[in-house]
This record gives C-alpha cells, structure tokens and sequence, in this order.
C-alpha cells in the first residue's frame, strides 16, 4: 500500500509540474480569453491515459506499479478537470456564456475522441 502511494504521488507530481509549465507556457504564447493551457493539458492528458489503458489492455501482464505512477498519478496529476470546472464557472460568472459552452463542449468532446485515437493507436 506504502509503495502504490508513493508511485502515485510521484507520478502525480511530475504530472502536476508538467500541467503547470504548460499553462504557462501557453499564455506567454497566446494572450486569449479562452483557457488555453487547461484546454490542451486536458486534451493531452485524455490521449495520453488512452494510449496507456490500451497499452495496459494488451499486456496482460503489466504490473500494477505502472498503472499507479503512470494513469493514477501522472495522469492524475496532469489532467486537470477540478480546474476545468472552475474556469467554465468563472467564464460564466463574467458573462462569457458562449465561450463558456464552447470551452466546456470542445474539451468533453475533443478529451472523448482523444481517448479513443489513444486507445485505438496502441491497440
């Protein structure tokens, strides 16, 4: 139990630092409205845990260290949907309701399609 804690806090971290450096990566690049970092890490992150559940479905025997550092704790820690829903809030709170439901309609859509390629791809 220690050692699956510990791999998902590490993963996790690492995700966590990733989802960081690429938000701010992605609005020193693009000065929008629309939450851009969020957006693509989530997107990244739908792609990445399907190409490992894929990977993980047709290698039957993978052990279970790889699933809690990589899809519980990097994916964990790289996706971010807590933060999604705060922004799709924020985006209606100010009155942005049609960028609201196009931020929140394009990331459940496009995150689904990207799990799919992801699964797809490795399978």
């Amino acid at each position: 139990m220690l050692k699956a804690i510990l791999l998902v806090g590490l993963g996790g971290g690492l995700g966590s630092i990733l989802r960081y450096l690429t938000t701010v990566l992605s609005n020193k690049l693009f000065h929008i409205s629309f939450p851009l970092g969020t957006f693509i890490v989530n997107i990244a992150g739908c792609f990445i845990i399907g190409l490992l559940l894929g990977w993980c479905e047709s290698h039957a025997t993978v052990h279970s260290h790889f699933k809690f550092l990589f899809i519980t704790g990097f994916c964990g820690g790289f996706t971010t949907f807590s933060t999604f829903s705060a922004e799709s809030m924020k985006l209606f709170e100010s009155g942005n309701t049609l960028m609201a439901l196009l931020y929140i309609g394009s990331s459940v859509l496009i995150g689904l399609f990207a799990v799919g390629c992801g699964f797809w791809l490795i399978k």
